[in-house]
């Protein structure tokens, strides 16, 4: 499996178990993904920590997730920000797309991610830059 497939299986499982947050190998690429995640609103915090192991520290990204309330009939209810995730480009097959080819998730609810030349962006950001690249994945 990829690591950027594993980092998104771990955001979608410590959601749906309500966990405030998790923590997953560090990488330069997840903390790219990470930030945009952060910068985009899906994501509470992100943090580069050191773990100790029996016999060396590893680096490893600290990551807070965000839930929202919302009321109905009276009731809160703790809901996560990320209802769905879906990986585009696979280690078996990349998807490129050009700028012109990168269209709204969910009507503007959702986001794509793409990893571009000039680093990992989302897709509203690389349209407005008009760069293409490869499309990873879709959050909504």
């Amino acid at each position: 499996m990829s690591p950027i497939a594993n980092m998104l299986v771990q955001i979608k499982n410590a959601q749906s178990a309500h966990k405030p947050d998790f923590v997953v190998q560090f990488s330069q690429m997840k903390k790219a993904i990470a930030d945009v995640l952060l910068g985009e609103g899906f994501l509470t915090s992100v943090e580069k920590k050191m773990r100790k192991t029996k016999k060396a520290e590893l680096p490893v990204l600290h990551v807070g997730l965000k839930y929202g309330s919302r009321n109905e009939a009276g009731t809160e209810i703790s809901e996560g920000v990320i209802r769905g995730i879906k990986l585009v480009s696979k280690p078996s097959r990349r998807m490129y797309a050009s700028a012109k080819d990168i269209k709204p998730v969910m009507g503007g609810f959702g986001m794509a991610v793409l990893s571009t030349s000039r680093g990992v962006m989302s897709g509203k950001e690389a349209r407005k830059q008009n760069i293409g690249g490869e499309l990873l994945f879709e959050i909504w």
